[in-house]
């Protein structure tokens, strides 16, 4: 199933007070980034923000896994450092940018 329009928009503008976020459609879903740094993957109207090692803790805790997908060519699934975004998140625009601001500074370290 694709992403939605509607969801994306939904998200972009709950996200609006973490910054300029732009999302930019791939691979049959989409990214979202701000500065250039993808942070969040939307899939199936599903939301998966970059998890690394400070902010994975939050994620296990909640006992939310990361996005997998299985790939033709290979017997296991493969695990992206996506996680699962805590259910209702989306809905809550506080909580929304608290996790999308730990997930963009986890996306930055990435990058270095």
């Amino acid at each position: 199933m694709p992403v939605s329009p509607e969801f994306l928009d939904f998200l972009v503008d709950q996200l609006a007070s973490l910054g300029p976020v732009q999302s930019k459609r791939m691979f049959g879903g989409a990214g979202l980034f701000m500065d250039g740094t993808m942070f969040g993957l939307v899939v199936d109207d599903g939301l998966y923000l970059k998890a690394d090692d400070e902010n994975r803790p939050d994620f296990e805790a909640l006992d939310l896994g990361p996005f997998t997908y299985k790939k033709k060519t290979r017997k296991e699934p493969v695990k992206l450092s996506y996680f699962e975004a805590p259910s209702g998140i989306a809905e809550d625009q506080d909580d929304l940018c608290e996790w999308g601001r730990k997930a963009w500074e986890a996306a930055r370290r990435a990058a270095k």
